[in-house]
């Protein structure tokens, strides 16, 4: 099966790095008066119903980097934040862009772009995207992003978009990917699947229950290093 894959195409939030512990970590370094573990779970928290605003058509096409400032003007209100300075807003909105990758990313990627193109498939814009692979050493083939498409994830423009764009078959591309709804959703679309498990996405004091092997899946793994031993590379 495996012989049939020519792309790889990868999640990023979460599955390729750390947003819960690098939002924390900036929002301790500002010590703001809010638990950093809680601030970063409500500011994602905000991610799918911006999105799904967009899609909806009830707002035009807006990148991520202008919902995740929406998201966190509403934040610090719930939080009752008013000590930052606007120039302070604009760089703790752009932590996204400065994301920490995960221990073994940068190493699997290597391996995994030995064998096969890796690249992004992620809700965030492309200046978002670029800006992290260069903070993080993310060896990224080529970056795709729901700006591209003008859908976000789980539109089916996004997945086979990718196809569409190496000219491939869908079975030929392989979404991975640490959300399992993002995968079942790829796999309506004829894209083969690999989950990673991500046991510390949501924070130190939050338990995933959903790293369980599913058979919707083509692959399972611990993380990148495990996938790409699977793979062969």
């Amino acid at each position: 099966m495996t012989k049939q894959v020519k792309v790889l195409a990868f999640d990023v939030f979460g599955t390729v790095v750390d947003w819960h512990g690098s939002i924390a970590s900036a929002v301790k370094k500002l010590n703001l008066a809010a638990d950093p573990n809680e601030f970063a779970s409500a500011w994602r928290a905000g991610y799918k119903p911006a999105m799904a605003q967009v899609r909806s058509g009830k707002l035009p096409w807006t990148k991520i980097d202008d919902l995740h400032r929406l998201i966190l003007d509403d934040v610090l209100k719930q939080f009752n934040i008013t000590t930052l300075s606007e120039n302070q807003i604009r760089d703790l909105n752009l932590i996204w862009h400065r994301l920490n990758p995960w221990a073994d990313t940068v190493e699997g990627l290597g391996r995994l772009k030995s064998k096969f193109t890796i690249v992004t498939l992620s809700n965030g814009n492309l200046g978002l995207l670029a800006d992290m692979a260069k903070n993080a050493a993310l060896p990224w083939d080529l970056i795709l992003s729901a700006e591209v498409f003008r859908h976000y994830k789980p539109d089916p423009e996004t997945y086979l978009g990718v196809a569409e764009i190496f000219d491939l078959s869908p079975e030929a591309v392989m979404l991975v990917a640490a959300h399992k709804d993002d995968l079942v959703s790829a796999k309506a679309c004829g894209l083969q699947t690999a989950f990673i498990e991500r046991p510390l996405e949501f924070g130190p004091h939050f338990t995933r229950d959903d790293l369980r092997q599913e058979d919707f899946t083509n692959y399972h793994a611990k993380d990148l290093n495990d996938l790409a031993r699977q793979l062969g590379c």
